[in-house]
């Protein structure tokens, strides 16, 4: 199928794979690329130099100058006090706020003769630059809300400079594609924003490769008649890993054949490899690393995922899982519940109810087999393309309303 389009966008991304190190760079991956499919044109802005080519998406470094401008400076810090004017009374402390602070600096300086219809800005540590370019350009801003402070406060306290540029830039924007109802009810409800300007886009994920080498460790164990039992993603109170690992725990009380493999990096990780120490489970327990390829491996040779996040906006891994044939167990506290029918939900806090769910697909076959062959044409349903459909359509209501002028 063919598509015609005259969108130009200015997207705004902190990652892109192969570099990244999380769902972040994947969905933004893979709702570029859509949209490129479809017929867009995407100037993708990173903030460094890196060896990334793709024959489809143009990509700018901000700490690259553009060829011919000999005018560019990478980072001039005589260009913070205007990009601070036009952020109004943004207070940056700290290095991860100095980043973002000198990415919008930059952004604005290499965007400023760019052509362009709409700006796409993934994620915080672009709202800012978004802002910039916004007032700059005289064009729409859309935000694109992965996540927000209180889901990496696992909905505890959250940082309040985080916060503070978050809501300056949730009222600023023209229009906020949100990754879930979840998200856009945080939204609403801690960031005093209207609900008239957020649409939910649900995220997808992409089919896995077909030419993954077996993990032969994992698959001797396998062989010798253990289960599998699999948590992949970021050791950080967002993620639950504490609440796997407790999970983990009960589930050997009943269920001795089975192996647990936590793969990820974070500030919790050495919390919970002492934690399973602690509960005397460390020989049942393989910590790993790995995104990609790895990732895929581990889906394959998992008997079931297991994601039990606290607050999680959406959670690609769900349906990654579930196109590898592999049964999930996912909290209620996530986007992902909203899209998943064929897959287990349980309160991440509800150990009880996690193990009982667990036992049950490792012990009954016909229900893991269910899950696995309903969990697969399910998720193969959830494309990147309709995501993009969704997203063109945000985009032209607001290319729209920018055109007609101020009413």
């Amino acid at each position: 199928m063919s598509y015609v389009s005259t969108r130009k966008v200015l997207m705004l991304g902190w990652e892109f794979p192969p570099f990244h190190i999380g769902g972040l760079g994947v969905a933004s991956k893979g709702l570029a690329e859509a949209l490129v499919r479809r017929g867009s044109q995407i100037t993708f802005v990173l903030p460094h130099k890196v060896n990334i080519n793709h024959p489809n998406i143009r990509f700018l470094f901000a700490n690259v100058p553009k060829e011919n401008n000999d005018s560019f400076h990478p980072y001039n810090a005589s260009n913070q006090k205007r990009v601070c004017d036009l952020l109004k009374n943004t207070r940056f402390y700290g290095q991860v706020f100095d980043h973002i602070l000198l990415f919008a600096i930059q952004a604005a300086e290499l965007t400023a003769h760019e052509d362009f219809d709409i700006i796409h800005a993934h994620d915080w540590w672009t709202y800012s630059a978004g802002i910039v370019i916004r007032e700059q350009s005289g064009k729409p801003l859309i935000l694109h809300v992965h996540a927000t402070s209180f889901d990496q406060a696992g909905r505890g306290h959250v940082n309040p400079q985080q916060y503070a540029m978050e809501r300056k830039a949730y009222h600023a924007a023209d229009s906020i594609i949100a990754v879930s109802q979840f998200t856009k009810d945080t939204i609403v409800e801690k960031y005093d924003v209207s609900e008239a300007k957020i649409f939910v886009v649900h995220n997808a994920a992409q089919t896995h490769a077909t030419d993954l080498e077996p993990i032969v460790g994992i698959e001797k164990l396998k062989a010798q008649g253990n289960k599998i039992v699999l948590y992949l993603g970021r050791f950080t109170i967002q993620k639950g890993p504490d609440y796997f690992i407790k999970a983990a725990k009960c589930v050997l009380d009943y269920y001795k054949n089975v192996y647990f493999i936590m793969n990820g990096t974070g500030d919790m990780r050495g919390q919970i490899v002492t934690q399973a120490a602690e509960l005397g489970i460390s020989d049942r327990v393989i910590f790993t690393e790995g995104f990609g390829r790895e990732a895929s491996r581990l889906y394959n040779v998992a008997d079931l995922y297991v994601m039990p996040s606290v607050s999680e906006p959406f959670g690609i891994t769900s349906l990654e899982a579930q196109l590898a044939h592999t049964p999930v167990i996912i909290s209620k506290q996530s986007g992902a519940s909203e899209v998943i029918k064929y897959g287990l939900k349980v309160d991440f806090w509800d150990i009880e109810e996690m193990t009982n769910k667990i036992v049950a697909v490792l012990q009954n076959e016909p229900l893991s087999h269910f899950l696995s062959e309903e969990g697969f044409v399910e998720a193969i349903q959830h494309t990147w393309e309709k995501a993009a459909a969704k997203c063109e359509s945000v985009y032209d209501d607001i290319i729209n309303l920018f055109k007609r002028g101020p009413s």
